[in-house]
């Protein structure tokens, strides 16, 4: 009987523990769709006052890099006085499984901005044997993934001329079929296709700026495209050749497009910047060999500045502001109108799970929360980060990994 008692509580345990569990690792800049929605199943409804318990902490070093995961294995960059470093940790323990650091000055320092820290600011992705990391001064790196080793190397200002931004690289590179796509906004070379397993040069084409925001890949009437947001506006370049698709023109005063567009499945694509800059929603559609771009509207009432969007329904989310208040907005993606503010969530990350959003604010409180028709239904709130915490949140099974510019930390959630 005790042998029966203690299979049948053995088999309850598993059971309750595999139910929060997925097999989706986070490979790339937001997750296994690239939208900051996941799955996962299990997940408490309610978070005691001192928060969802703390699985590890260490410290780590400055940085905005995100967290990638594959199979217990973390990837992120930060920065070690003057080299980035890109690192491995193990997601059980947090500790240091391997790190790669190299020299990354900021030799002319007339040309950055480096007032909210040196950066790294983009994330390391993972496609195949390899993790490809791009450091604030813009050296690219493919690197083994199990050891740290170097496959191959550029620098894309000073090897392929690219554009170089006062805040520094940010841009988290993207994966496809055998290449890996990076723009880089050099003269005839705004985008770059790498063979991802020796480095050579694909395909170079265009004469795009960069900006500050990572692409996405999105799927047109069944034609694959990657949709940038530069400089001057969105584009969509096919990712197979980099022909250009088309074009959007969408500026600010501060040439500050920073916040990745959102897709949708009704062929809907949201684009928002700060300062007076504004959001607007595209239709793109496919006839023959050519996309047309329609504008269903524009406005300047809601100005993402670096933040991510999240699509839910007709409904878009983020939130809205440069300096000064930054609420949560919710604005129907087909009319623009404003359904909602919350003034109680400042500017924050999003990632959004069962019916419910999981953020991060830049003053380190974690959120959960459920949106609805008419605002928004707060769950719990508690401080688990200190020093800007700009790094959207990233949630593989039941545990979720934050960071600031001083420690990252996994956070377990069932």
């Amino acid at each position: 009987m005790k042998r029966i008692l203690f299979a049948i509580g053995w088999l309850s345990c598993f059971a309750l523990t595999a139910g929060a569990q997925t097999s989706s690792d986070w490979t790339q800049w937001g997750g296994p769709n690239g939208n900051f929605k996941v799955e996962a199943k299990g997940l408490a409804t309610a978070w005691p006052e001192t928060g969802p318990r703390q699985l590890w902490s260490r410290d780590l070093g400055d940085g905005y890099s995100s967290i990638s995961v594959e199979k217990d294995v973390l990837y992120t960059m930060y920065r070690k006085g003057e080299q980035d470093v890109v690192i491995a940790l193990s997601a059980k323990t947090g500790k240091t499984l391997w790190e790669y650091a190299y020299d990354a000055p900021f030799t002319n320092t007339k040309q950055y901005n480096l007032e909210q820290g040196p950066g790294p600011r983009a994330t390391p992705i993972i496609a195949g044997d390899w993790v490809f990391a791009v450091g604030a001064t813009s050296k690219f790196h493919c690197l083994e993934k199990k050891t740290g080793k170097v496959v191959w190397k550029y620098d894309l200002y000073t090897d392929l001329q690219g554009f170089q931004r006062p805040r520094g690289y940010t841009i988290t590179p993207v994966a496809w079929k055998n290449m890996v796509i990076v723009p880089v906004g050099a003269p005839g070379a705004a985008f770059i296709a790498f063979n991802q397993k020796d480095g050579a040069i694909v395909w170079k084409k265009h004469d795009f700026k960069l900006s500050y925001a990572s692409p996405i890949l999105i799927k047109v009437d069944g034609q694959d495209q990657l949709v940038a947001f530069m400089n001057e506006g969105p584009v969509g370049i096919d990712p197979n050749d980099g022909a250009s698709l088309w074009s959007y023109p969408h500026q600010n005063s501060t040439e500050t497009n920073a916040s990745t567009p959102v897709w949708g499945d009704d062929n809907l694509l949201f684009g928002s910047s700060a300062y007076d800059g504004g959001s607007f929603v595209l239709k793109l559609t496919r006839t023959g060999n050519k996309t047309t771009v329609q504008e269903i509207w524009a406005h300047k009432l809601m100005r993402m500045h670096f933040g991510n969007v999240i699509r839910l329904g007709d409904t878009v989310y983020g939130t809205s502001g440069d300096f000064g208040p930054t609420p949560l907005i919710a604005v129907d993606i087909k009319t623009g109108q404003i359904l909602w503010r919350d003034r109680s969530v400042a500017k924050a990350e999003l990632l959004y799970t069962g019916d419910r959003f999981i953020a991060l604010d830049e003053d380190g409180h974690l959120l959960m929360a459920t949106p609805t028709p008419t605002g928004l239904k707060m769950q719990a709130k508690v401080e688990v980060l200190k020093t800007n915490a700009w790094t959207p949140p990233t949630l593989v099974g039941a545990t979720l990994y934050v960071r600031d510019r001083k420690t990252i930390m996994a956070l377990d959630l069932k």
